[in-house]
């Protein structure tokens, strides 16, 4: 009897290794394209097949589709004109720029800017008492409408020079907008000292204050107090604070801002503050820096998190990058000709319903640069943007990425005089 028991123990032992165990799945690659991917019709779905790791890319969600015109946040962007600002002689002496984010309050858009108007151009080396340093050095914060987003009406002064002690005595400059519990905030760079002026070591160093009004057409009671503190000494943003960017998420008051980090390279990168009060106290995030590229601050709510145009500077520039929770941001796209400073238009920047739309337009700025090789010697003008990183639009001309530049354009960025003296002498 024992013997019988032993034989069907040991039967059914050997039945089972010969019969595939349902509950072990093979982690072999099956390869269901063995003569390579396939022309036709690429599959939708991601297929388990040996794939490089582009195509890997390509399924793992990076860019939310398999080509640009399915991406929602890929776009090109196209540039108008306005209308309605006046440049004097266009010598320097006026200037706008940094706008914020365009909002629209009773039938009429509203933006505001960093206004410039001295006696004479910018001076790098040369900026004093009525000279300015930096193209945003002895600056206002002034504002204008438009009933179209294409002809604007300048309206004056919103926020002016502060006087001394307060931050913003020598320049209140790059603002933007916050709507909060029907009030007005506008944020700001609040300069007591001149730009690029005390010492080199500490760049263009300011912090960030803020003034409040009933109406968007004021009058404007300025904080009359830092509302964003500089970080503490060694650490990145000890110095810069720059172009505070608000908007509502998750119930409180989230504020981007640029930071910068010295060294023989200066790595410009982003930072998040938190606060419930628009005056403060704001926290800034335990994982700051939160974008690692980028010269200006520009996000807009997107599905249940929050987008960013991310350009010029860094690693990650000309990019446009998403984060599910206002955090942890991961490229989503990459493009070209990206906005300069650019103040979007955000019709859901202040709902904070975890629903973002994206956005169609806004305005930015270019720089008119009066000294070949000085950036300092400038001054700047506001232009619109047009784009497609909206869940509600399908434009499929801004989806294009063949861009071609006329030649004139390319060889305006030829080689210095320096390169082509290296390139000639080493022949």
């Amino acid at each position: 009897m024992k013997t019988l028991f032993l034989l069907g123990v040991i039967s059914l032992f050997l039945f089972s290794c010969d019969t595939p165990q349902q509950s072990q799945p093979s982690t072999q690659v099956i390869d269901e394209y063995p003569n390579g991917f396939p022309y036709g019709l690429v599959p939708r779905e991601k297929p388990n097949t040996p794939m490089s790791a582009a195509f890997e890319r390509i399924y793992d969600g990076t860019y939310g589709g398999l080509e640009v015109q399915s991406n929602e946040l890929y776009s090109t962007f196209k540039y108008t004109p306005l209308e309605g600002f006046d440049y004097g002689k266009k010598n320097g002496c006026i200037s706008r720029r940094d706008p914020s984010k365009v909002v629209k309050i009773n039938g009429k858009y509203y933006v505001w800017y960093t206004h410039r108007d001295t006696p004479t151009p910018p001076d790098a080396f040369g900026g004093n008492d009525t000279i300015p340093s930096r193209d945003w050095d002895l600056s206002e914060i002034w504002y204008a409408t438009s009933d179209d987003g294409f002809t604007w009406e300048e309206q004056g002064v919103a926020v002016p020079r502060l006087e001394k002690p307060y931050p913003g005595w020598r320049s209140v400059s790059t603002p933007d907008i916050l709507v909060y519990k029907d009030k007005y905030y506008l944020y700001y760079q609040a300069y007591t000292e001149m730009p690029g002026g005390e010492s080199k070591n500490r760049g263009d160093n300011c912090p960030v204050a803020a003034s409040v009004a009933d109406s968007p057409d004021g009058p404007w009671t300025p904080s009359n107090k830092v509302v964003i503190e500089n970080g503490p000494k060694g650490t990145w943003d000890q110095f810069i604070i720059h172009d505070p960017f608000p908007m509502v998420y998750n119930g409180k008051i989230y504020v981007y801002y640029k930071g910068e980090m010295g060294g023989k390279h200066r790595v410009k990168a982003q930072g998040l503050a938190i606060g419930d009060n628009p005056f403060g106290p704001f926290t800034k995030h335990p994982l700051n820096p939160v974008i690692n590229s980028g010269h200006e601050t520009a996000l807009f709510p997107f599905k249940e998190g929050i987008a960013a145009i991310v350009s010029r500077h860094g690693l990650e520039h000309n990019t446009i990058q998403y984060s599910p929770d206002g955090v942890n941001f991961e490229i989503a796209a990459i493009t070209s000709l990206l906005p300069v400073a650019p103040g979007p238009h955000i019709p859901d920047a202040f709902l904070g319903n975890g629903n973002g739309r994206g956005i169609t337009w806004g305005l930015c700025h270019f720089r008119d640069i009066l000294k070949k090789g000085s950036p300092s010697q400038s001054y700047s003008m506001l232009a619109r943007f047009d784009c497609d990183l909206s869940l509600d639009l399908d434009d499929p001309e801004m989806k294009k990425t063949d861009i071609f530049n006329h030649p004139e354009i390319s060889f305006l960025f030829g080689l210095s005089e320096k390169q082509k003296e290296r390139i000639m002498n080493s022949k």
